[in-house]
């Protein structure tokens, strides 16, 4: 092929196609692993789709029909499988293909073990995480609903719910809940029902059924699509053993579709109910609390203070008469104990004063300079002198 063109050296379509096929002719033959769409059994040569679910990419397959009736058990569409072929390039349509010359069915032990790995890099992603699961709603407006046509599921949901709550309302979004339409049909579903702002709630349901049957709900485009919700998503997948991954993505899992339909709303009569249990435990509470305070008040009113006001106030001038009497008792005592320690320091003053001695008739002596005259001798002749008597003083001259 020439390395360079241009608008005056274009190449045909016949050569662009010749190379290509030439070019897909070196990759040889190869094992390629997808989902069968599309299958279509004819006498000479059959042809199928293998479809990759998750990248969601298609690709035809044509083999010798003795090539496919080989495959046990019987394929059918939405069958995993590996198939060896050759890619080849239709030149008439320069269209891909694969030729195969050998189809393999994923056994389910594989599947299931494809599925385990899943589980775990999703849980190591924390997709299963109990801190990102939301509760859900105790009243939802709208229940959305993803299920498939005229399903026992659907029933069962949507009898169960109104049974519990008659003025429920659902948005039921009818798809294909197995094959290789039902991850696109169900992400598509839970997608619009998601940005309905009028939704609070998403039910997933379906039936129980093989493990074959079930795998779309183990599909990583599938799980990652819930994780990714805004609005709170309930798991009813198969019965009670049946364990897809969505269960564990979802936010909530019930083991029945039944289930669901018990969980997403109130049973109204066990709300009325309770409704009426707690008005009765609210009239309890509220007369209990008007009796306490009545016996409050009657205990109150009964006090003597209260059935006569002036007991307290004859209480206290009591008190005070007495504290008053006790004060002059106390003060008098006080005073008469205070009289009598003056009437004896007054004795005694009056035992040491030399005005005793004077009345009991001596007299004291002194000289001019008021010097009481003790020693005769001290005395000159005609030297005046006083006499203090009892009665009162004299003036004397002394005398040889």
């Amino acid at each position: 092929m020439p390395t360079e063109t241009s608008a005056e050296q274009p190449l045909p379509v016949r050569t662009v196609a010749r190379h290509l096929a030439e070019w897909v002719a070196r990759l040889g033959r190869v094992w390629v692993e997808g989902q069968v769409t599309q299958l279509s059994r004819r006498a000479g040569t059959s042809f199928l789709t293998l479809r990759d679910p998750v990248a969601d990419v298609s690709v035809s397959v044509s083999c010798r029909a003795g090539v496919l009736e080989a495959v046990v058990p019987r394929l059918q569409e939405g069958h995993r499988v590996v198939v060896h072929a050759k890619p080849e390039v239709w030149l008439a349509r320069g269209s891909l293909s694969l030729v195969a010359t050998e189809i393999r069915p994923v056994g389910v032990g594989e599947l299931l073990a494809r599925v385990e790995r899943l589980k775990q890099l999703m849980a190591a992603e924390g997709l299963f995480a109990a801190e990102r699961k939301r509760p859900l709603p105790f009243l939802p407006g709208v229940v959305g609903l993803v299920t498939g046509r005229a399903s026992a599921a659907e029933r069962d949901v949507l009898e169960n719910a109104r049974r519990r709550w008659p003025a429920v309302r659902f948005d039921v979004r009818e798809v294909a809940v197995q094959g290789h339409l039902a991850v696109e049909q169900v992400v598509g579903a839970l997608r619009a029902l998601d940005a309905a702002p009028e939704v609070d709630v998403i039910v997933l349901a379906r039936g129980g059924g093989s493990v074959e049957d079930l795998l779309p709900f183990s599909d990583e485009t599938l799980c990652r699509a819930v994780a990714a919700c805004r609005t709170p998503v309930v798991s009813a997948i198969g019965h009670e053993p049946d364990s897809p991954l969505v269960d564990h993505v979802a936010d909530v899992r019930c083991s029945t579709p039944t289930d669901a339909g018990k969980r997403v709303v109130p049973d109204v009569a066990e709300e009325l109910v309770r409704v009426a249990h707690l008005r009765d435990r609210a009239r309890r509470a509220v007369t209990g609390r008007v009796h306490r305070e009545q016996d409050r008040l009657t205990a109150a009113r009964s006090r003597p203070v209260m059935a006569d006001p002036h007991v307290l106030v004859d209480l206290r001038r009591d008190d005070v008469l007495g504290l008053r009497a006790r004060a002059r008792r106390c003060a008098s005592a006080r005073l008469d104990a205070a009289v009598r320690d003056l009437e004896h320091t007054r004795a005694r003053v009056v035992a040491l004063s030399p005005q005793a001695t004077l009345d009991r008739g001596y007299a004291v002596v002194q000289d001019a300079a008021g010097r009481v005259v003790r020693d005769p001798a001290a005395v000159a002749d005609g030297e005046a002198l006083r006499v203090r008597l009892a009665g009162g003083a004299l003036a004397v001259r002394s005398t040889p």
